[in-house]
């Protein structure tokens, strides 16, 4: 693991890249779950008290995980174009 250089601080990249990827993993695994395991959904919801839960999960977690992935990725891109420059 690199450690930051002085002339770039440390401002928060890796965390949005880590804490990013987890929640969207997180969502992916409920969807799969739903789909797998509990019972599946219709058009009207999910078929059981467990899958409703992990139907709310996906949906709250894989744009929130995704939006802070994409932060992540494109703070990591900015200051490699930085780091460049120097």
């Amino acid at each position: 693991m690199t450690q930051p250089s002085p002339a770039q601080p440390d401002d928060g990249t890796r965390q949005l890249l880590q804490w990013g990827a987890s929640i969207l993993a997180s969502g992916i695994l409920a969807g799969v779950l739903l789909l797998t395991l509990l019972g599946g959904f219709s058009p009207t919801g999910a078929s059981t008290n467990t899958g409703w839960f992990a139907l709310i999960v996906a949906l709250m977690c894989i744009p929130f995980g995704g939006l802070l992935l994409a932060l992540g990725v494109a703070k990591w891109f900015r200051n490699r174009r930085l780091a460049r420059k120097h």
